[in-house]
This record gives C-alpha cells, sequence and structure tokens, in this order.
C-alpha cells in the first residue's frame, strides 16, 4: 500500500511494557494465533519460560505508518430488548441478508419496505435507534421476554458508503463536537423525531445480520476471526495494513496495553486507527463511547516477517 513506512523498535521503547499483564494478553493471542502464518505459537508459549519472554522471543516491535496521526475509537456490544416474533411493543425488524443486498438504501428499506414479509426477519426491536446503532456496531445480544439471550452478528450489508451522522450533526451545529456520543446523537433523534429519521437516513450503509449460536451468551461477540473477542484486550484494524491475530502494543491516555488484532470494521482505515472493544451491554457502550484518542499503536510482528518488511517503504 501507497506510502507506508516500517521502523523497527525495541521492546524497550514501548512506555511501560514490562508492566503489563503479558498472561492475559498472552491467553487472547492464542484464542486466534493460527489465522498468523503457520507458527505453531501454543507448542512455542507452553516451552517460553514466561509470557513476557515468549512476545520477546518471537516478535518485533515495528511501528507502521501513513502520514496521518493515531486515532483511537471504542466500540462494544450492545444488548438490546426484542423479540422472536413481532408484535406491537417489538415491530422494528433485524434483517437477515437478502438476495441482492446492494440494491436498496436504508431510506428505501425503511419507507418502501421491500425486504418485508420475505421470511428475512430475524428478530425484532422497539426503536430504529436501537436497529442503528446495531448496526453500527455490527453485532449484539438481544434480551427476549422470556430473559433467554440471542445474540446476533454481521452478515452483509449493502455496499453503500457509510456516513457517520455524529459528523453531520456537527456541521449542522446541531451539537458541538466535543458533545457528540452515542448517548447524545440518540437523545437528539428523540427530541426530533422527523429530523431524527432523516438524520439516520443520512447514512446510506444497511447492515444485515444472522443469527450467532456457535458462541455461548456470556462470551464476547465474533470478532473478524471468527472467535470470541475480548474487552480491553481485542481491537479492530485496518487487515490490509495491520495483520489480522497478530498482537498490538497500544499506547493512550490511560491505557498501555498489549491487545491482539481480532476484528475489523469500515471505518477502521489507516496504519495508525485502532477501535478498542470495551465489552457488552450499556456500561460498555458508555465508556466506548468516550473514546477519542490520539498516541500510537505498534504492531508485533513474526521475526521473519519483520525481517522482511523494516526498513521498506511502499
Amino acid at each position: 500500500m501507497a506510502g507506508l513506512t516500517y521502523r523497527q523498535l525495541s521492546f524497550d521503547d514501548l512506555n511501560d511494557w514490562a508492566a503489563d499483564d503479558h498472561q492475559a494478553a498472552l491467553d487472547v493471542f492464542l484464542n486466534t494465533s493460527a489465522h498468523l502464518t503457520n507458527d505453531n505459537w501454543g507448542d512455542m508459549a507452553n516451552a517460553a519460560q514466561s509470557p513476557r519472554q515468549f512476545f520477546e522471543s518471537h516478535f518485533q516491535p515495528v511501528l507502521i505508518e501513513d502520514g496521518a496521526p493515531m486515532v483511537f475509537t471504542g466500540y462494544f456490544e450492545p444488548q438490546l430488548a426484542g423479540s422472536r416474533t413481532k408484535s406491537e411493543a417489538f415491530s422494528i425488524p433485524i434483517y437477515a441478508l437478502p438476495d441482492e443486498p446492494a440494491k436498496y438504501t436504508r431510506r428505501q428499506i425503511d419507507e418502501d419496505q421491500p425486504l418485508a414479509g420475505r421470511g428475512l426477519e430475524i428478530a425484532w426491536l422497539s426503536d430504529p435507534v436501537d436497529l442503528f446503532f446495531l448496526q453500527v456496531q455490527g453485532s449484539g445480544r438481544i434480551q427476549l421476554p422470556d430473559g433467554t439471550m440471542m445474540r446476533v452478528g454481521f452478515a452483509g450489508k449493502n455496499g453503500r458508503e457509510y456516513t457517520s451522522i455524529g459528523k453531520v450533526l456537527i456541521a449542522r451545529r446541531e451539537l458541538a463536537e466535543s458533545d457528540v456520543t452515542p448517548e447524545s446523537i440518540r437523545d437528539w433523534v428523540a427530541q426530533n423525531r422527523t429530523k431524527g429519521q432523516a438524520l439516520l437516513w443520512e447514512n446510506e450503509s444497511y447492515v444485515f445480520f444472522k443469527e450467532i449460536t456457535e458462541v455461548p451468551a456470556d462470551h464476547g461477540p465474533l470478532g473478524a476471526l471468527g472467535a470470541s473477542i475480548t474487552a480491553g484486550r481485542s481491537i479492530a484494524v485496518d487487515p490490509e495494513i495491520t495483520p489480522l491475530g497478530a498482537p498490538v502494543w497500544i499506547e493512550k491516555a490511560g491505557t498501555h496495553r498489549l491487545m491482539t488484532a481480532q476484528d475489523m470494521g469500515s471505518a477502521i482505515k489507516g496504519a495508525q486507527r485502532a477501535d478498542i472493544f470495551f465489552g457488552t451491554g450499556s456500561e460498555a457502550g458508555r465508556l466506548a463511547g468516550q473514546v477519542n484518542d490520539g498516541g500510537r499503536m505498534v504492531v508485533l510482528l513474526p521475526n521473519d516477517m519483520a525481517q522482511r518488511i523494516c526498513g521498506k517503504t511502499t
């Protein structure tokens, strides 16, 4: 990819490296390590003197940059009330992926209802804003009327460009940049019903879902590598630059920690760009919504991979 630079660092260059919980980081890494080269990471971890020694022996810290400043954001898994059947209380459909996902915009799906009655409804919610933020996050848990949980995950999208409605509100001076959070957007839509619906339509991107049954409801949601992701240890990255499955050292205000690149997202583009997973539920959402930080991230690349690319500029 044009404009990328690679600079090899030492572990001494990583601020507070020695203070991290390397065992916790290793546990998360091994959950998806099979996706990073063909090495038997489990055996190598068992042979290491310590989790820290494992990382220091088999990886090299590499700073990958493209000229853009680092941006950390946060994401979470919503937990919403819903139902498997339509009712007066639950009338907003969560759709499975249709045969022609690129055919319709968000507004057309909502207004014209071309997908209704085709057996694509996998669950129902009570609020269109809940559906919108579920689509932004890409996965969620739904608490059914009997108290059981249903998990839904990303199945596909309509291919239309993603538009940040937070940025739209800022551009229209409806909200100050410092005030934009998922909660403030939700409040604004609730207070401005007609304008609020039109605001949601500004984002033509529409996400479709599937029910996830491979992961128990008390585990984290599935990431891009098909395994549960972990609050505080999993990040979404741009897989065109940062290899999925790689350990990634992040440094931002209040957090110096080793995480693993286990997810991706349509808004996560660039060498110094990461979305930190905060967990499930409203408190995780509150914490995730507060994150818009600078800093840096350093990818831990396997030794042979680091040797091939370091010093290379593309």
